[in-house]
């Protein structure tokens, strides 16, 4: 019998990272991870990157390197990334992190202490639930809307709890698929400066657009350095890379920088490396123009598929991303659902995991569609649609 810290005793499993486990079962058709196509991985692109950069000179990249990332990268996602957003930086407000995960704990960790209040997305990421849970922050829920954040909830909660953070994805919110209106951006960076909190915007997904138009981060409106970034080449490169990037002030990042020594010293330079050439070649836009269409093809399978359930259940209808949040009518016993989903050979998440206040969840589950194929998403829609409607009746 071993005694485990209070710490890691009062952490649940991730229900994402226990629905993985049927995604190895080809008979299974999962809505329930949050992977980008394997179809989208450049294989031979990345094949010939790492061999160009272990012939030339290799043992830098083999060697230890600075907590603070691979200056070649730094370089290539500033120039690549963040000006063609409106955003200007320097190497002293950028830190790599050994994926986007990393970047989220480190930068929580910088802030708050332990009992500290934070205001969350009513639903969020069950990732960053999990962050807070471990370091015994104390999570307060803002309401969302299709528009994202609602203003008004906002301000009311910051007003009775004085958070000293807000945690926010603005852009195809994981699990929602929402996006934060241009307007509500502006709001937040304002409310963060007139109050004196930060905001920790969570941003993986925001080039993953397939439809409408592009919104400015809310990084853009930041005129008292309160805003952090949040970026990940996971959905735009591939994940199995654990690249992601911090976005602040210097201060900010030397905090942030020794956090990230306390864990693993540098990420990978390797890496990095491959991230950097990646980027510098200019291959990144022709990349998202090819995949985009795809994706596309996937959503609107998916939001097609709709037609096979209950008039009554309602579902997002995002403009890119990975996610379509689900609301079915009344109250169901989700759980349930999904039992006899699995057994029907589809799988997806139920909702009540991405609330910190699980009596908001209602009857919603999280649908994901860029990891299957049309064909597999047209025939899982008609199976869960089913088992919805019969659960239903």
């Amino acid at each position: 019998m071993y005694e485990f810290s209070d710490r890691v005793n009062n952490i649940k499993p991730s229900a994402i990272r226990e629905m993985f486990k049927l995604m190895g079962d080809p008979e299974i058709i999962a809505f329930s991870g949050g992977n980008p196509a394997k179809e989208s991985f450049e294989y031979d692109t990345i094949r010939e990157i790492t061999t160009d950069l272990l012939a030339g000179e290799p043992s830098n990249l083999l060697q230890y390197g600075i907590t603070e990332g691979y200056d070649p990268l730094r370089e290539a996602y500033i120039k690549h990334i963040l000006e063609p957003k409106g955003l200007s930086a320097g190497l002293e407000n950028i830190l790599i992190t050994t994926g986007g995960s990393q970047g989220l704990f480190i930068s929580i960790s910088a802030f708050l202490n332990e009992g500290d209040t934070v205001l969350i997305e009513a639903p969020t990421f069950l990732g960053t639930l999990m962050v807070f849970d471990y370091l015994n922050v104390n999570c307060v829920s803002v309401a969302m809307d299709e528009n994202g954040i609602v203003l008004e909830d906002l301000e009311a909660k910051i007003k009775e709890h004085n958070p000293k953070m807000l945690y926010t994805i603005p852009t195809f919110q994981n699990p929602t698929g929402y996006t934060l209106s241009l307007d509500r951006r502006k709001r937040v960076a304002e409310l963060a400066d007139e109050h004196g909190f930060i905001v920790l915007e969570d941003d993986p997904y925001c080039d993953l657009r397939y439809k409408g138009e592009a919104l400015p981060p809310i990084k853009t409106f930041d005129k008292s350095g309160k805003v952090v970034m949040l970026n990940s080449m996971s959905k735009i490169i591939a994940p199995g890379i654990r690249v992601g990037v911090v976005v602040a002030e210097p201060e900010i990042i030397s905090k942030v920088t020794v956090a990230k020594q306390a864990i693993d010293t540098h990420t990978a330079t390797l890496t990095q490396a491959i991230c950097a050439e990646y980027l510098g070649r200019g291959l990144l836009p022709g990349h998202l123009e090819r995949t985009t269409p795809m994706y596309r093809e996937r959503l609107d399978t998916m939001l097609d598929g709709f037609k096979h359930f209950p008039s009554e259940v309602k579902f997002s209808k995002p403009e890119g991303g990975l996610f379509v949040w689900v609301t079915l009518p009344g109250e169901q016993d989700v759980d349930d659902i999904a039992k006899k989903a699995i057994a029907e050979k589809v799988a997806f998440v139920p909702g009540a995991p991405f609330f910190n206040d699980k009596s908001l969840a209602g009857s919603t589950l999280r649908l994901n569609f860029s990891a299957s194929t049309p064909d597999r998403i047209a025939i899982g829609m008609e199976r869960l649609g089913k088992v919805i409607t019969d659960n239903l009746k």
